[in-house]
């Protein structure tokens, strides 16, 4: 193989690359002995169909075949022996191939730019942990025991009333018709919260144990027996029972029933959960500081197809007119979501950052959890969904290489009370909103404003890293 540089323009290079007829004869040697032993043709055994009868049969495809693994192997090659790190796929020219002939090609390719990440060291951030005061977690417990009432015996005349939980078995008709489902035994109602059907709760209000009542009610329009949806419904309640409610002790007993040793432990529990609710929106308030930041970086140049891919991101959905009329925007964010993401990538590959299959199993867990009674659909959609899963993996991977970042940078430690940490958060909503509205009036962008501002400047590392794998992959122009 024979490479001369035909162009070396900024960021753009161009090889031409060279290998001759005896060497692209002998690849196609191999794959006929290959594909000899493979082959069952009538009239000749396994193994010996001459191969002026598998030309003649499998010539095109063989050569196809084989013209691709060569482009492919040789270009990986020169990319490698040149030290070149892609950004995007590169185009392949042919010039000369064919059967018996020389093949000659141009590899035009765009390189990603050198990019210095030791001064990622002397970013300053703010790094909050918050100080969660004892009347704070005193106050969550006191809530979680208000939702969770406990019941005792109402005396055999005594009326129900607001907040009381009555207990009836019913029967139900629809234009004096049973239907499907239409009885319910022992079911329970605390009253007042209208959980049961509209209106239902106020027309208990007034019964005693053993009492017969009729209600009605309109059935709701998610009632299983589509034809019965918005009919009235006259249901026959049996009261069984009557409770009143009563304050819940708090103690340790208490704590026990909400998977703690003992009270003292639920009120470390419940402080550390207070404490993690406003960490985490304390975190991508840190976050997004070291991202204006790495947005400062000096950059030589940032590769042209890799502007124009982002601005077809960023334009989805748009009529021509108006992607026209915001493209000057959308260069300017497009820019600043490369940049970043190629500091951060640089930054990745440098300290040998890599997902694991058990970290992403584990952030894949992490999903479950957060949605359960939807474990099933959430497995079977990363499983079906390859490009999910990679772009999940993509989160894992900045997440880490955030995590290295904060370890490495000049981070500026606060402790703060819960009070100040509601200020700062909505500081930064205001002045996140404000930013939006600025937007908004441009008169050049029309994209959504429900869109955040982390979304709008957030780097894209794990596309960046694809694009280098994939680079390894050539298209023939």
């Amino acid at each position: 193989m024979k490479v001369t540089v035909e162009n070396k323009k900024g960021l753009d290079k161009d090889f031409k690359v060279f290998i001759d007829k005896k060497t692209m004869n002998s690849y196609l040697d191999e794959k006929y002995e290959e594909i000899k032993g493979t082959v069952n043709l009538k009239g000749f055994r396994p193994g010996k169909v001459p191969r002026e009868v598998l030309k003649r049969q499998f010539g095109q495809a063989v050569f196809n075949e084989v013209l691709d693994k060569v482009l492919k192997d040789t270009t990986t090659k020169v990319l490698e022996e040149n030290k070149i790190k892609p950004a995007g796929q590169p185009k392949l020219d042919l010039k000369t191939y064919g059967e018996d002939k020389d093949l000659e090609y141009v590899i035009s390719v765009t390189e990603l730019p050198k990019i210095e990440v030791k001064s990622i060291e002397n970013i300053k951030f703010d790094e909050y942990s918050v100080k969660i005061d004892d009347k704070e977690t005193d106050k969550r417990i006191k809530e979680i025991a208000k939702n969770q009432p406990n019941f005792k015996e109402a005396s055999a005349d005594a009326k129900a009333k607001e907040t009381d939980l009555v207990i009836f078995d019913y029967t139900a008709t629809v234009d004096e018709k049973p239907f499907k489902g239409n009885e319910g035994k022992n079911t329970q109602l605390t009253l007042g919260k209208d959980l049961f059907l509209k209106g239902f709760d106020k027309q208990l209000i007034g019964v005693k144990k053993g009492d017969e009542k009729t209600v009605e009610a309109i059935l709701p329009e998610n009632f299983p027996e589509k034809e019965l949806v918005n009919k009235k419904a006259k249901f026959k309640c049996k009261i069984i029972e009557i409770k009143n409610p009563e304050e819940v002790k708090i103690n340790d007993e208490f704590a026990k029933n909400l998977g703690a040793k003992d009270l003292n432990d639920l009120k470390t529990l419940i402080s550390k959960q207070i404490n993690d609710e406003y960490k985490n929106s304390l975190d991508r308030l840190s976050k997004n500081q070291i991202l204006k930041e790495l947005e400062k970086f000096k950059v030589s140049e940032i590769p042209s197809n890799l502007i124009e891919e982002e601005i077809k991101v960023l334009s989805q959905g748009m009529s021509e007119d108006d992607a026209k009329k915001s493209r000057k925007n959308f260069e300017e964010i497009a820019k600043k979501r490369i940049k970043v993401g190629l500091v951060l990538n640089e930054f990745g590959e440098q300290n040998k950052i890599k997902v694991t299959e058990q970290e992403l199993q584990a952030e894949v867990q992490k999903q479950l959890r957060m949605m359960p009674g939807q474990e099933k659909m959430i497995m079977d959609f990363y499983q079906k969904n390859q490009s999910a899963l990679a772009s999940l993996r993509g989160t894992v991977y900045e997440d880490k290489i955030m995590s290295l970042i904060k370890e490495k940078a000049k981070a500026n430690k606060k402790e703060i009370s819960k009070d100040e940490a509601e200020k700062i958060l909505k500081q930064s909503q205001k002045q996140q909103l404000d930013q939006e509205l600025k937007d908004q009036r441009k008169p050049e962008k029309k994209v959504e404003v429900k869109k955040s501002i982390e979304k709008k400047t957030k780097p894209k590392p794990s596309k960046i890293k694809s694009s280098i794998k994939k680079s390894k992959k050539v298209s023939k122009k």
